[in-house]
């Protein structure tokens, strides 16, 4: 049997009987490694070598820093910001949850982080203001995507961090989609809340304004420190997160004092433990990675796209098209490192920009989040507003194909993505 069938067949096999995604990963290839006769040390290496990255300690950085910011109260004092802000427009609970989703992610980078934090209070809220449950639960999954999206973003640390590719650059790149995708998500909030004939929840008061956002002010420094600090080569994203969390540990503990320091170990435990089960599916997801390197997958596939149509446009398309399906299925920083090599490859071989080709697949890879089965934003969110899964995800195929459409005009005119890195860090794009 080919090594390319048995890895591909003992994986499907593997979930088939419902072994976790990171251990079936890990075995179909071990399985694949022994019938090529190599030696299994090169587990270990390929395991070792896959964790072994200085951008990577970005991650637990960002995962510490998400959970000061949580249980410091900083959601809290986003949730009044954004009400005094935004909810004086009709359908202002959804456009607060955007808001506050968009904020959140610029804190955090974690969206199933802000789907838990985000959701435990406005789904109710929602619910309560007479929105549809199926609603209040797929707008709250959706606008949680956002956390992979507008920088820091977890999955974009991962990608420039195995794809040699410039962090700052994605970073910036992530901004504009970001922000088009909150805001098509207020539309739509404002369309369901116009059919439903739902007032706004709340009076626009500039004293209100004031006074709220200088009370959230501190906490939105953080993704200037890290954004600014990154583009102007100050630091790189590993120490531009570690300076943030420094910030974030001084705001919690010392200026908001809500959070004392005897909690402060408790804190670290747990987010030492939500960083090691990303890492293990990263160290699994690794090995499958060089694999399909090594079996010359990558350049076949390249190849094979290639056969099927030469035009940049198309060429994105059908890379959307696939990112789209597998997200379903892996998380995206599993898919990622197994397909980075795929995709690079296809870069090289049409020619395309690899920021470019990057934003397209992880804004792809981050609607998996919310399509099930994996859809593990979608699965929070429902369980929260004890709405069927099903019924959720029809809800939430609106807002699902206006991401789409903004994906689409991101292929379609590249600038509208990459005008911004391009004008920052023109260097990451050779352009001087």
């Amino acid at each position: 049997m080919s090594p390319i069938v048995t890895l591909i067949a003992s994986f499907l096999l593997l979930i088939a009987l419902s072994v976790p995604i990171a251990f079936a990963i890990g075995l179909a290839s071990i399985i694949t490694i022994w019938q090529l006769d190599i030696p299994l040390t090169s587990v270990v290496n390929q395991m070792f070598a896959s964790i072994n990255s200085f951008p990577l300690l970005a991650v637990p950085f960002f995962l510490l820093l998400g959970r000061l910011m949580n249980d410091g109260g900083i959601t809290d004092r986003l949730l009044r910001f954004a009400d005094s802000t935004v909810g004086h427009i009709r359908g202002g609970l959804g456009h607060i949850n955007v808001m506050v989703s968009m904020m959140f992610a610029s804190l955090s980078g974690s969206a199933a982080a802000d789907t838990a934090s985000v959701g435990a209070v406005l789904i109710p809220a929602m619910k309560k203001a007479g929105y549809p449950s199926p609603f209040a639960v797929a707008l709250t999954a959706a606008s949680s995507v956002l956390g992979g999206i507008i920088p820091p973003s977890i999955l974009m640390v991962i990608y420039g961090a195995f794809g040699n590719v410039s962090v700052g650059a994605l970073f910036l790149g992530g901004v504009v989609p970001g922000l088009l995708i909150g805001l098509a998500q207020m539309g739509y909030a404002y369309s369901v809340a116009r059919r439903l004939n739902l007032q706004a929840e709340s009076e626009f008061s500039l004293r209100q304004v004031a006074r709220t956002g200088l009370v959230a002010a501190p906490p939105m420094i953080l993704p200037i420190v890290v954004l600014g600090g990154i583009t102007a080569g100050v630091f790189t994203a590993t120490e531009a997160a570690s300076v943030a969390v420094l910030v974030g540990l001084l705001l919690a503990v010392v200026f908001y004092r809500a959070i004392r320091l005897r909690a402060l170990p408790g804190i670290l435990a747990e987010s030492v433990i939500a960083y090691s089960l990303p890492m293990f599916a990263v160290a699994a997801a690794g090995i499958m990675g060089w694999l399909i390197s090594y079996l010359g997958i990558a350049d076949e596939v390249a190849r094979f796209i290639l056969s099927v149509t030469d035009t940049r446009v198309g060429i994105m398309l059908m890379v959307m098209a696939c990112m789209l399906i597998i997200g379903t299925v892996l998380s995206p920083v599993t898919a990622v490192i197994i397909f980075l090599p795929i995709i690079q490859s296809i870069c090289v071989a049409a020619d395309i920009d690899q920021i470019h080709m990057a934003l397209i697949v992880i804004l792809s890879l981050t609607l998996g989040l919310v399509t099930p089965p994996y859809g593990i934003c979608l699965l929070i969110a429902s369980q929260i507003g004890e709405v069927s899964t099903p019924r959720a995800f029809v809800a939430i195929l609106p807002l699902i194909g206006l991401v789409m459409l903004i994906i689409l005009a991101g292929i379609l005119v590249p600038d509208l993505f990459l005008f911004l890195p391009q004008m920052v860090m023109p260097e990451a794009f050779g352009i001087r």
